[in-house]
């Protein structure tokens, strides 16, 4: 395939090289209609420069419609650093990268992703302001999980309305799959209210520390099992915490559960399988939508931290969700086509406007720097 027919939605993607440091990343963005481009930066040691191209250029897209969806005047953006996080990680690395940000002049904004933390852009942000998702202690807003796992419950409330008629999270059964940050949080409220669980992580620790709080909260009803067993246990609703692509033809064909709920990224496989989902009678809830509470966060930054503005604005995941299954209903489209439109339409809006290009420098923008 032709490079600039891969790239053809993209406004720009940019290659970063410093042999000095080792640095190797590519920053994808999608889309400025919005606003400046927003997205984690990851690093995974992608086996080929093509691998690392294809999810760059997917997540950066994906943002856009989730920044559209969570209402920040943002657009879709993603860089990805290629090497092993565990290896490679060098604070002179970050701030090689922080340089390319900022050479960008304002045009994304970015911060942790899978297999970044927030301390390796303290570093970047010695060398560019355009970084979001700091620590408290440098003016960031704070453990972005927090948010975010408030809307995965937002997202199941919503969900169980429509499937039970109820928005209740006791006297049910939930499958959670990855006990990290957001997924350990998500399962530790379920249990506080009363639900059942299944679970599977792969840290024995992760497990052991959710069955230390279930006997502190008074609530052990929490059944682990093994990675490919979550997708077929008999629950209410499934949970996705960690990793993408696992609603595919043979997970959604052992599926027994009523809805999907999560904060994974990109848990469809490809869109056919949210159709897939519907025609097994399976509840869909467009992950970009559910999991926009990390975003809201780190993108309120810029206009100086305040959590209950932002715990405030999570809430609308909430009844976005609402309408989102309403359109599916009504209209007989899947529920992912349903919040593509719910985006598209009020990207077009925008669209009338001025470009991006034309209306933005950065005094316009009321943001930290």
């Amino acid at each position: 395939m032709d490079l600039f027919d891969q790239i053809h939605e993209h406004e720009q993607v940019v290659f970063c090289n410093d042999p000095d440091t080792g640095l190797k990343a590519i920053i994808a963005i999608h889309s400025t209609v919005l606003g400046p481009a927003t997205g984690g930066c990851r690093m995974y040691p992608y086996a080929t420069v093509e691998d690392a191209l294809e999810d760059v250029l997917r997540l950066s897209r994906g943002m856009t419609y989730k920044c559209a969806a969570a209402d920040v005047d943002f657009g879709g953006e993603k860089s990805v650093i290629i090497g092993d996080p565990k290896r490679d990680k060098s604070p002179e690395l970050f701030r090689a990268f922080g340089r390319f940000v900022e050479s960008l002049n304002g045009r994304f904004y970015t911060g942790t992703d899978m297999g970044t933390i927030a301390e390796d852009f303290v570093h970047a942000m010695k060398e560019t302001s355009c970084v979001i998702g700091l620590p408290e202690e440098y003016g960031g807003g704070g453990d972005s999980s927090i948010p975010t796992a408030l809307g995965v419950i937002y997202g199941i409330q919503a969900t169980n309305l429509i499937v039970s008629g109820c928005i209740s999270l006791s006297d049910k059964t939930y499958a959670v799959q990855g006990l990290g940050k957001v997924g350990f949080k998500v399962a530790e409220r379920l249990l506080q209210e009363g639900a059942s669980l299944y679970v599977t992580e792969p840290s024995d620790q992760a497990v052991a520390d959710l069955l230390q709080r279930g006997e502190v909260i008074g609530n052990t009803s929490i059944k682990v099992v093994s990675g490919e067993d979550i997708y077929g246990v008999a629950a209410d609703v499934f949970i996705p915490c960690a990793i993408g692509g696992v609603l595919n033809d043979e997970t959604i064909g052992n599926m027994k559960v009523k809805a999907v709920v999560g904060s994974a990224n990109n848990q469809l496989k490809e869109d056919r399988h949210c159709i897939k989902l519907k025609e097994k009678g399976i509840l869909y809830a467009p992950d970009y939508i559910v999991n926009a509470g990390g975003l809201i966060q780190v993108t309120d930054e810029l206009y100086g931290a305040n959590k209950q503005r932002v715990m405030n604005k999570t809430k609308a995941i909430y009844d976005s969700l609402l309408e989102i299954f309403e359109v599916s209903e009504s209209e007989s489209i899947s529920t992912l086509e349903a919040s593509n439109r719910f985006c598209e339409k009020k990207i077009e809006a925008r669209k009338a406007g001025s470009s991006f290009f034309s209306r933005y420098t950065r005094p316009k923008w009321k943001f930290r720097h």
